[in-house]
């Protein structure tokens, strides 16, 4: 597949994507995969699907939008460059070259610019992670190299073989690189690259938790206790507005508000667990609209 063609694919699963984690996902990728020229962007369109992003409501993806428009315009703008110093002598037009990244070198550690810590990615370790022969899988495990990297002190070799393995694991429940595939993957770089993750980072480096058994797991498993916190909250407020308008409420002053300190209150009560355990109750507090529930 060519680089525009496989850019263009890209370019359709953005906008086809309903989340904003799946949008910093793609983006991600096409920040880091991806060196451009005009004839690319034009083929691909993917300059206006990512400049339409920069306005986006999501700040992480708003501004990860604008640095790749910001990188793509540079390399554009370095072809046209070479193009323009190398003047032709035969009367042919010199072909033009997306332009090219100096790689750095191997760091065991990520590496303090300006008082602030690089981000550790397989290309700038300088890791030869993808070993397959297949550039989607390859870069795939570039990618989970890259989120168990990122903030990781661990050798590159050990963080590259831990990423392989991942990226072995998840192929050998597809036997392919279908689009199951690479929604695997995504969602497992996501939920490793979370800054509020470590742990889980930590786990797969170590190799407490092993390739495969990461691999299947749901996103839900893999989330943080903080990120389970606020499911749960969701989930409760969610219950809270699905019990239904018709189930009658009565009102009470036998509860007081912990916001506002009022005792004027509706009540109700469901059986949400077990029949042998005790009906859960459901507040809300008439003054001030504060919701709360015991057992």
């Amino acid at each position: 597949m060519s680089e525009a063609a496989e850019l263009k694919k890209l370019v359709k699963q953005l906008q086809n994507t309903t989340t904003n984690e799946e949008k910093v996902s793609i983006l991600q990728i096409l920040k880091k995969d991806f060196q451009v020229n005009e004839a690319i962007l034009r083929e691909s369109k993917a300059g206006l699907a990512v400049g339409k992003l920069r306005s986006h409501e999501a700040k992480e993806v708003s501004e990860l939008a604008k640095e790749i428009v910001k990188k793509w315009k540079n390399e554009v703008e370095k072809a046209k460059g070479s193009v323009t110093a190398k003047a032709p002598t035969n009367g042919k037009t010199p072909v033009r070259k997306a332009s090219t990244s100096v790689t750095p070198s191997n760091p065991a550690t990520p590496t303090a610019t300006n008082g602030k810590t690089d981000v550790r990615t397989a290309k700038g370790d300088g890791a030869k992670v993808g070993a397959t022969g297949d550039l989607t899988r390859d870069r795939c495990a570039e990618l989970i190299y890259d989120a168990l990297a990122c903030d990781s002190t661990a050798p590159s070799d050990l963080i590259g073989n831990r990423a392989k393995a991942v990226e072995i694991a998840v192929f050998g429940q597809f036997g392919d690189t279908t689009a199951g595939y690479r929604g695997k993957i995504r969602s497992l770089f996501v939920n490793l690259k979370d800054k509020g993750n470590p742990l889980l980072r930590e786990s797969i480096v170590s190799g407490e938790l092993s390739a495969e058994t990461f691999s299947m797991m749901t996103s839900q498993e893999m989330s943080s206790e903080e990120r389970r916190a606020a499911d749960q909250k969701i989930k409760d407020e969610n219950f809270f507005k699905s019990l239904g308008a018709a189930e009658q409420e009565a009102e009470t002053d036998g509860f007081q508000c912990s916001r506002c300190k009022q005792r004027k209150c509706r009540y109700r009560q469901a059986q949400t667990r077990s029949a042998d355990e005790p009906m859960t109750t459901f507040v809300t507090c008439v003054n001030c609209g504060n919701r709360w529930k015991f057992s």
